[in-house]
């Protein structure tokens, strides 16, 4: 049977409320199992005390946990216009782990590892904000043994080598008008299209649920989805692949921007 994923990205205490109302939307059509992408130090703000316990609450009812960059911004120089747009405009200052060399990389990945230690979590995936990942980090993540799996936008990556699953993401940006109905259609089109795909993922962020068309689209895709397919988590759909898919097309370098991360989902 074919899989779905559903995915909530910037898990963090400022995006707590946004994270809630989507997991809330998503258990209006079924209690499928999520995979929640938790930040550590989102914008430099430590977590709470509360925020850590919801995350354990999650872990404990069957949800993964996997690792989201660790502040979630990229504090780095652009290096030119396309450079500039890329990480300025299109994903505003969020592509943390684009520019950092393998050992800035090898640091914040080894705190993430630690913060989730510390509270017992299992951890076996990490995601980069705007599933950006530029030639450092990609060296410094098949360092760590922790990690089984890493996305970008149009694949599940399974560590440390290169084997890849083909699984673009479904992913909606919500700040303007434009942005909502560009989204909602260019979802109908991608829902059509990887109709036959073995993988498909859901990817939301705290906003889709704030704005009805949006949410309605996502719900509603869901929902289709889950009459042809079987939903889990990320890391438990890369385990079932690695124990029974022969290998997959090697992943090229994927440290290029991909084409749909330039617009920078919220």
């Amino acid at each position: 049977m074919k899989s779905l994923c559903v995915v909530v990205h910037d898990v963090a205490e400022a995006r707590r409320g946004g994270c809630e109302r989507v997991i809330a939307a998503v258990r209006e059509v079924a209690p499928v199992p999520l995979t929640l992408l938790a930040v550590p130090r989102f914008h430099h703000a430590a977590p709470t005390l509360s925020f850590e316990q919801w995350l354990g609450e999650h872990s404990a009812r069957g949800d993964e946990l996997a690792l989201h960059g660790y502040t979630h911004l990229d504090e780095g120089t652009p290096q030119g216009a396309l450079d500039r747009l890329r990480r300025r405009v299109y994903t505003r200052g969020e592509g943390e782990f684009w520019d950092l060399d393998a050992a800035q990389a090898t640091a914040r990945l080894r705190a993430g590892i630690d913060w989730f230690a510390q509270h017992g979590w299992p951890l076996r995936g990490f995601v980069a904000p705007a599933w950006l990942l530029g030639p450092g980090a990609w060296a410094a993540l098949r360092g760590f043994r922790e990690f089984v799996y890493t996305a970008t936008l149009r694949h599940l990556h399974l560590l440390p080598g290169d084997e890849r699953i083909a699984s673009q993401a479904i992913v909606y940006s919500t700040s303007t008008a434009w942005r909502r109905g560009s989204s909602i259609a260019w979802a109908a089109v991608l829902e059509r299209t990887l109709a036959g795909s073995p993988v498909l993922r859901f990817e939301l962020h705290p906003h889709d649920a704030d704005h009805a068309g949006v949410r309605r689209s996502w719900q509603h895709a869901l929902e289709r989805a889950l009459h042809q397919r079987e939903a889990s988590t990320v890391a438990d759909l890369c385990e079932r692949w690695r124990q029974g898919h022969a290998p997959t097309v090697s992943a090229d370098d994927e440290s290029r921007a991909p084409a749909g991360a330039a617009l920078k989902a919220d």
